[in-house]
């Protein structure tokens, strides 16, 4: 008695089906393997900061006097407004009062009232940094206030020192403080003795 195969009419349906299946199976898995290799970031948006130290010294808003910040670092070096890069040091912003406070922001010009200036220190050195305060451009005889302040960047944002003080004549240079850093970044000693470094001498 022979055998009868029997062959199933919609095999060839099923056999194409079956591929369809298995190649949109292949593509959901590679989908899935690549979103997992996505990597999410992991600093929250952090950015790294470039200083280690940020000195600013404010003034009025609209005041028209100008004010400089000088900074000398442990070894000998000086950065202010005729030289604003040197070792470590970074004058960010020459604030000359009110003038040339314009800005542009999208193409449209616009007063900035901000008495600021701002030196960086991108790096540390053990020793002694003096801070001092310059009267460049005196307009009035009433005494101007000038706030000085320094902060510590990392590892988190502190304020290490914080004063007032009142500037009187143009030439008139002060020193507001001196700090000492240890090898490791950290302040150890605070002082406002004083020490002129552009009437001084600095060219």
């Amino acid at each position: 008695m022979s055998k009868k195969i029997l062959f199933n009419e919609d095999s060839s349906g099923d056999a194409f089906t079956d591929l369809l299946f298995n190649a949109l199976l292949g593509f959901a898995f590679m989908f899935f393997i690549s979103f997992a290799l996505i990597q999410s970031p992991q600093d929250g948006g952090n950015i790294e900061s470039k200083a280690e130290f940020i000195i600013s010294a404010e003034w009025e808003d609209y005041h028209p006097d100008d004010i400089d910040l000088v900074v000398e670092d442990p070894r000998g070096n000086i950065v202010y407004f005729q030289k604003q890069q040197a070792g470590l040091m970074h004058l960010d912003r020459d604030d000359r009062g009110t003038l040339a406070d314009r800005i542009v922001i999208d193409g449209v010009e616009l007063e900035n009232p901000s008495n600021q200036e701002v030196v960086t220190i991108r790096g540390f050195m053990a020793g002694e940094y003096v801070v001092n305060l310059l009267y460049y451009k005196s307009n009035f005889v009433i005494p101007l206030k000038v706030k000085v302040k320094i902060e510590k960047i990392n590892p988190k944002l502190e304020v290490v020192f914080f004063g007032d003080y009142f500037l009187k004549k143009t030439g008139e240079e002060i020193t507001a403080v001196r700090f000492l850093l240890d090898n490791k970044g950290n302040v150890i000693d605070l002082n406002q003795l004083q020490k002129p470094i552009i009437s001084g001498g600095v060219k």
